[in-house]
């Protein structure tokens, strides 16, 4: 294996502090050589230009497998390295996240529709209900997380897709497997995970129902090769777990947030409108996802100052972007009135380009209403621990526990 030198993502010291790590190593160049998870190098790409630059630009790709030559696939090799067989490896490798081009467009148009924004904006009610059926049920002293920022998307989500009620708690269990990458936990979690959506499959086709897998099952017979068996596992596994993992952050780093700027919480109460708009400088601020998946140079790029030869690996490093003072006035300040300055959600925080976030609409509202619904019912809302369970993680900003009383 080729020898790297530079940040490494894995570094304690960034997993602790991304803001401050990251925010170093922005302001020392917007493209710079470092580590990617596997210990091989890989190019760091940290300001809001240069990031932009990477997710829109078709000579980075997402598969490593159309790069020309022979290319490191640091995917494949993590999960070699945890045990996971070749495989099972491909549920986690190859989906709609990892494919680029006609064939990503061809998987996202199958399910786009479910997340247009009129769609979304049909599903709100429901939303709120889960939210009101949720908070009805918040004892005084609860963790936040495990008592609403989980089971609210968790609903959403497997009710879109058609997940039953009864096994939704196991993707809960599974999602905390897989993100602890540990070697015995992770390569059964994603067994389970491909065999229980082979059953739903199964199930749906025997009993069709308005749900996102019955049009998933109708798309593939309507024309056999739209979507073959493994991409309508990898498909299922992929919308519920990314459909609820990133928004349940979202909500648990807002109520963060939020307890501890009371005056930004006081202006949200005065001036409800601010809300959506809240909603985004939480992405921006303190967004779940730190960094993209790595993509590939299908040839030499000159960017940033820097040259990435084909086959180099690239990690696009969104916290740095979103605090970057070259795109902000001010960056490092939480601010609800904070506004775009041009076109466009004026973040990176749900990715951009061809591969920006399918589910974005839906996150935006079920954070706007889990949050707002939250401190409307209870306004004497206070964290209940001192200082806040972060998990370590070089890849999201996560809270372990948030620990509050109402």
């Amino acid at each position: 294996m080729t020898t790297a030198t530079g940040p490494n993502i894995l570094d304690p010291a960034l997993i602790a502090d991304p803001y401050g790590g990251y925010g170093a190593l922005r302001e020392e160049a917007p493209v710079l050589r470092g580590q990617a998870p596997d210990g091989s190098p890989a190019w760091y790409v940290t300001r809001q230009d240069e990031v932009r630059a990477v997710l829109s630009d078709p000579r980075f790709v997402n598969d490593p497998d159309s790069v020309p030559g022979e290319t490191t696939d640091v995917r494949r090799r993590l999960m070699a390295s945890i045990g996971l067989s070749d495989e099972l490896t491909g549920y986690i490798t190859d989906s709609i996240l990892d494919r680029d081009g006609a064939e990503h467009t061809r998987l996202r148009k199958l399910v786009s529709r479910a997340f247009t924004v009129r769609r979304v904006a049909e599903l709100r009610p429901r939303v709120e209900a889960i939210a009101a059926d949720l908070l009805d049920r918040l004892p005084e002293r609860a963790d936040l997380m495990a008592g609403y920022a989980y089971p609210l998307p968790i609903t959403v989500i497997c009710e879109l897709v058609g997940v039953g009620e009864g096994d939704r708690h196991r993707w809960r269990e599974w999602a905390t497997q897989l993100f602890s990458m540990d070697r015995k936990n992770f390569p059964t979690a994603i067994r389970d995970m491909v065999a229980h959506c082979k059953d739903l499959i199964a199930a749906r086709r025997a009993d069709p129902r308005d749900d996102l897998l019955t049009g998933l099952i109708q798309a593939r017979e309507d024309d056999g090769d739209q979507l073959s068996e493994t991409e309508m596992v990898t498909m299922v596994l992929t919308l519920v777990l990314a459909g609820h993992e990133t928004t349940a952050h979202l909500v648990g780093n807002g109520v963060q947030a939020l307890l501890t700027h009371p005056d930004q919480l006081r202006l949200l109460r005065e001036r409800p409108e601010l809300w959506p708009g809240a909603v985004h400088e939480l992405m921006r601020w303190t967004g779940p996802v730190l960094v993209t998946r790595i993509r590939y140079a299908r040839e030499d790029v000159e960017l940033g100052g820097a040259r990435i030869a084909a086959g180099d690996a690239v990690q696009t490093i969104l916290v740095s972007a979103n605090r970057d003072p070259r795109a902000y006035d001010d960056p490092d300040r939480f601010d609800v009135t904070r506004r775009p300055a041009g076109r466009g959600e004026g973040h990176v925080g749900f990715g951009h380009g061809a591969h920006y976030c399918l589910g974005a609409a839906l996150a935006r509202q079920e954070g706007e209403i889990a949050l707002r619904a939250l401190f409307d019912r209870f306004p004497d809302l206070a964290l209940d621990s001192a200082e806040p369970e972060w998990e370590p993680m070089p890849s999201m900003r996560r809270l372990a526990r948030l620990p509050v009383r109402h």
